[in-house]
């Protein structure tokens, strides 16, 4: 777990009410990370349950969350920070996540883009910001972000929540992101002068992309949305466009399809 994600989950949490019991997936706190990888403190006085597939520190219950074994809408919060590109059926744990959250249940995501392969105990996936966008879609209200350089970049994070979502929803909104961009300003302002020296000195012998990688790291993009999106996307070289529709079988997200009927695909998935 890295200090931005951490910032962006707490944030969530002073700015929202996390209804409770909040579910943490991933919750194993790996060697060198035991008691700052621990999110209980930011939902104090809340029913918490830490989820993974290995027992260890910071696990109550062992759980997939490609197949969780609770209850259709019966968790008040799910928190995956850092989780799911070690989790191989993506895609069904975004639809199980939505399943078990009840009504105004809210899912906090981040997930690593441009960053090492780290195996805890294994590492399969990136997502880009749209691909993100587009899994969060089936939630009611939305605030999807990256943080570096935007043509590639460093983190992706967002939060949803399952409908109804509160009438204040883009107040709470907009204070998350002013606070999320008050941390990074505060991040990188702290960091230490010979640090920072050295990294200017580092860039006279980098890429044109590792420079801006670096200089663009504490940047961060969000997008805010609440109800269902309509969705349009113009292709003029194919002289068409796509239309994207309610989801099928069962699952929350949603279908493209092809105007000039040329079909319908789905995300690619080895059990769909």
């Amino acid at each position: 777990m890295r200090d931005h994600n951490k910032a962006f989950c707490r944030l969530v949490a002073e700015n929202f009410d996390c209804p409770a019991p909040v579910v943490e997936f991933g919750s194993y706190q790996v060697d060198g990370q035991e008691g700052y990888a621990d999110l209980r403190g930011m939902f104090a006085g809340k029913a918490f349950i830490g989820c993974d597939m290995r027992p260890g520190p910071g696990v109550d219950r062992i759980e997939d969350v490609s197949a969780i074994g609770m209850a259709d809408g019966s968790v008040g919060a799910v928190l995956c920070i850092e989780t799911f590109e070690h989790v191989f059926e993506i895609r069904r744990a975004f639809d199980e996540v939505f399943r078990v959250l009840a009504p105004g249940g809210i899912f906090v995501f981040t997930s690593p883009l441009n960053f090492r392969i780290h195996a805890y105990p294994d590492d399969y996936w990136r997502m880009t910001p749209s691909c993100l966008k587009r899994m969060m879609r089936p939630y009611d209200a939305r605030i999807v972000g990256a943080q570096g350089v935007r043509a590639f970049p460093h983190s992706v994070m967002a939060m949803g929540i399952k409908g109804p979502a509160p009438v204040d929803f883009q107040d709470r909104a907009r204070a998350l992101v002013a606070g999320y961009d008050a941390f990074l300003a505060a991040s990188e302002a702290a960091i230490p002068p010979r640090q920072r020296l050295r990294r200017r000195l580092g860039m006279l012998y980098r890429s044109k992309g590792e420079r801006q990688a670096i200089a663009g790291y504490y940047r961060s993009e969000f997008s805010v949305e609440v109800g269902a999106e309509a969705v349009s996307v113009p292709i003029a070289a194919a002289g068409r466009e796509l239309r994207v529709d309610t989801a099928v079988d069962g699952s929350p997200i949603p279908t493209i399809h092809d105007a000039k009927g040329q079909g319908a695909w789905r995300h690619t998935s080895i059990v769909y």
